[in-house]
């Protein structure tokens, strides 16, 4: 049985973007939503999926842990397979959603399968542990990507980022003193986390059309 789905945005999108989650809050927590319905509103298709060990939390009475993130690569392929997207995918996720993501990508790119890779708050390390990085897999990835992080994140700060290696083709998009949600804090930056979704989901949608 594949994973179920929960759907935002116009049947007849152009691009479809699929979403995991990150490892604590599920596919339907207020962060993931809101996401989800700002990349609608800019008019793209999105379904958002979970994985098995965070599905299993709505029906057994004890939290799963989260697993390896690296044993999820299966299961993030299955949900690629499981939406038989017609049109151009995109896939990625919150966080550790996204980091699964960007494991599997280039085979599904090489394939075909997919057009790009998008990360919403991307886990360059866990936080107070800069040294533990998870991004050695990004220094030579060949599928387009595109990270949304707040300049403040915990698991990757606009000081950090820059000195990673990247790869050329990974583009990254800064939200002025946002946190792991992309979240301002209100007195400091003027702006609100709504006005950062919007821009996410606007440079999401202009980076997609040049896909």
């Amino acid at each position: 049985m594949g994973p179920d789905f929960l759907f935002d945005g116009p049947e007849d999108a152009t691009v479809t973007i699929l979403l995991a989650h990150g490892a604590g809050a599920p596919m339907d927590s207020a962060s993931m939503t809101a996401a989800a319905r700002a990349l609608a509103a800019a008019g793209s298709r999105v379904a958002r999926f979970e994985f098995g060990y965070m599905a299993a939390r709505r029906t057994s009475e004890g939290k799963k842990p989260p697993p390896r993130a690296e044993t999820l690569n299966p299961e993030y392929k299955a949900a690629v397979e499981a939406l038989g997207a017609k049109g151009p995918l995109v896939i990625g996720g919150k966080s550790m959603g996204g980091r699964v993501a960007s494991m599997v990508a280039d085979d599904l790119f090489s394939k075909g399968s997919i057009a790009g890779l998008l990360c919403l708050g991307y886990p360059f390390h866990p936080p107070a542990k800069p040294d533990q990085l998870r991004t050695k897999h990004l220094a030579g990835l060949k599928t387009p990507m595109m990270i949304c992080q707040g300049t403040r994140d915990e698991f990757g700060t606009r000081e950090e980022v820059p000195n990673y290696g990247l790869s050329s083709g990974i583009e990254i998009v800064w939200l002025e003193d946002g946190d792991h949600d992309l979240k301002p804090r209100k007195s400091m930056s003027g702006y609100s986390t709504a006005d950062h979704l919007k821009t996410m989901a606007e440079a999401v949608r202009a980076w997609t059309a040049r896909l």
